[in-house]
């Protein structure tokens, strides 16, 4: 069967867990049913033994993919040489994402039809249960298959006749024009009665109400402005990677997919990282998404009342809020394209990254500064006021910073910014609001980051904010300095940044997170491809620095990097292909905010013209 691209793959979810399905009709990764559960189908990470769910034409013919409009429904075309057209549309079904619901059981609905012609199909489902650890039986019934493992239980409801070889369920069967079957995949609680019993009428009314459910949601969104369909798609896509029963957002919902095809860092995300979520949740509420933003606030409380004894907070959880995420390598998994190793966990979650506090902090003050925020209660400020003392007291410290390097600690610039940013915030809070703070502290520490980073993290030989103070290589995460209002877009500082940045980490249009060609600082070898969020940072940078026509030629060149239905992986190849854990939210959240505040720039300067060739053309105005 061999590896597809990264990019030929659709998502499809419930808002517990998600499944890849390829241009082909293979579902080639699915957890079941939450995201970081143990996997069923994973031949993206072994093509051989990682399981996969695949319908397709027994012909191979072009194919295209594309979703219903405005909606998570996924719909693969395939066009055989002999003419026959057939359609495949895979959903899994959402009602509700009201928090403590969820489905009455984990579906993924596969409606396949022809629509022109004659064409003849394959199925073929083979589970690889627990990262294909156990072994499964089958028994075939009248109407599908049940696959027993020792700690899942799966329905294939089927409407043609089954076969059973090596414990993988086959068929093959032809379908004509105006002919339709469905298909259900099903979780199944153990020796459950009354399995197997869903139909085509189930299906169509479950079609229904997803697509309503997706299309309500979408209406919410704020956003009008030049590239509304792809700003759409990543609200959709980030929507998808919300887990309801708790407003946790998952990195990424994905395992090991590699940076650098044969490389090392394959890392696993399907977790829940403060810092990522935190940006997350910039940019669903500069779209308007605030019962979003109010679960994962819900979310961000419960983890504040869960500090660590001296103030800290962990870094990252399980989407349940489980501390505990250890690391360990799959060895008999092959990994994506023979990438080594196949990690299951993490253990950056025992890492100090200090960076964190600057994204958490600008998300509660951003989401307290929306219309639609609520107050901060006296508990929660109490639990800020002991985190922030935390940074207060440790923000000189070296860290892993926000690349999780595992080469040893420095004195990450971005950390420092981001330190900076946390008591800003904090002080801001306790101004707005009259909250009682120790503020003479609070800023006395704010001004001494900011003291320090403009001391030492500028290097006067590179005419740059590097990367930490032990070195002189750059970082595209210092890009976001005047994001988040630590320096003027317009300081010579960040200008001749921003251009030693496009000279030394860019690609083209690409950008690369820091050198890994001389001396990778985070402590592995290989190289990996550009970091597509930091391409968009550049965007950001570029438009409040008032460098438009710059940015906005990066920008468009990035989306075209996205896969066939606008999807981002982590990073992209110097051969364009997309690389690394996906979807991956971070991108998803960079190309949504460069494109609201580029957006928001080019409407200021046509204002600005429009209004200049009015005045001159207005004698009264002279």
């Amino acid at each position: 069967m061999g590896y597809k691209p990264i990019g030929d793959y659709g998502i499809i979810g419930d808002l517990h867990t998600v499944a890849l399905v390829g241009t082909d009709g293979s579902i080639d990764w699915c957890c079941l049913p939450h995201f970081d559960s143990a996997s069923v189908f994973a031949s993206i990470l072994d093509h051989k033994a990682g399981g996969h769910f695949k319908i397709s034409p027994k012909r191979d013919g072009n194919r295209r993919q594309m979703y219903l409009p405005e909606t998570n429904i996924l719909h693969t075309r395939f066009l055989q040489d002999e003419g026959g057209v057939g359609e495949l549309t895979d959903f899994m079904p959402v009602e509700s994402d009201e928090p403590g619901q969820s489905p009455k059981r984990h579906q993924i609905i596969r409606m396949l039809s022809v629509v022109r012609g004659r064409v003849t199909f394959v199925l073929e489902c083979a589970p690889a249960f627990n990262y294909a650890r156990d072994s499964h039986s089958v028994e075939i019934e009248e109407n599908g298959a049940i696959f027993r493992s020792p700690n899942l239980t799966l329905g294939l409801v089927s409407p043609v006749p089954l076969q059973v070889r090596d414990g993988i369920v086959h068929a093959e069967f032809t379908l004509s024009a105006g002919r339709s079957l469905t298909f259900f995949l099903e979780h199944l609680e153990p020796n459950e009665k009354g399995a197997l019993l869903s139909t085509p009428e189930s299906a169509e009314e479950a079609f229904q109400k997803t697509a309503a459910f997706w299309q309500q949601w979408l209406a919410q969104c704020q956003y009008s402005g030049r590239w509304r369909e792809v700003v759409h798609r990543s609200a959709l896509t980030l929507k998808l990677l919300t887990y309801a029963r708790t407003g946790a957002i998952v990195a990424a919902p994905t395992m090991s997919l590699p940076e650098f095809f044969g490389g090392r860092r394959n890392w696993d995300y399907r977790y829940t990282w403060i810092r990522d979520a935190s940006f997350t949740l910039y940019g669903l509420l500069r779209l308007g998404f605030s019962n979003e933003a109010r679960r994962f606030m819900d979310w961000l409380e419960s983890r504040c009342h869960d500090l660590n004894p001296d103030g800290s907070i962990q870094l990252m959880y399980g989407i349940d809020g489980r501390h505990e995420l250890p690391e360990e390598e799959l060895l008999h998994l092959d990994g994506y394209r023979g990438s080594r190793p196949v990690r299951l966990g993490n253990a950056a979650a025992g890492q100090l990254q200090l960076d964190m506090y600057g994204p958490l902090m600008d998300a509660i003050y951003l989401y307290n500064q929306d219309k639609d925020g609520s107050p901060i209660s006296y508990s929660l400020w109490m639990n800020l006021c002991r985190l922030l003392d935390y940074v207060s007291a440790n923000w000189q410290q070296p860290d892993e910073g926000i690349w999780e390097v595992r080469g040893g600690r420095h004195n990450f610039v971005y950390s420092r910014v981001m330190c900076w940013v946390a008591l800003d915030r904090g002080i801001r809070l306790s101004d707005k609001h009259g909250y009682p703070a120790d503020r003479t502290k609070w800023i006395a520490e704010r001004d001494r980051i900011y003291t320090e980073v403009m001391q030492c993290g500028w290097n006067k030989k590179a005419q740059a904010f590097v990367q930490h103070y032990e070195g002189a290589g750059l970082d595209a995460a210092n890009l976001i300095m005047p994001l988040v209002y630590f320096v003027s877009p317009n300081d010579p500082r960040m200008i001749s940044t921003i251009n030693r940045t496009m000279e030394q980490l860019a690609s083209g249009s690409l950008v690369y997170r820091y050198q890994t060609w001389d001396a990778a600082p985070d402590g592995l070898q290989g190289e990996e491809g550009t970091f597509s969020m930091c391409t968009f940072w550049l965007v950001e940078a570029l438009t409040k620095a008032g460098r438009l026509h710059e940015a906005r030629l990066i920008f468009e060149k990035m989306l075209s990097y996205s896969n066939h239905l606008r999807l981002f992986a982590e990073e992209v190849s110097h051969t364009g292909e997309q690389l690394g854990n996906f979807p991956q939210a971070l991108t998803h959240m960079a190309l949504i905010s460069a494109a609201y505040n580029l957006d928001k720039a080019l409407n200021k300067k046509q204002w600005n013209e429009a209004h200049t060739r009015w005045a001159s053309a207005n004698p009264y105005t002279r």
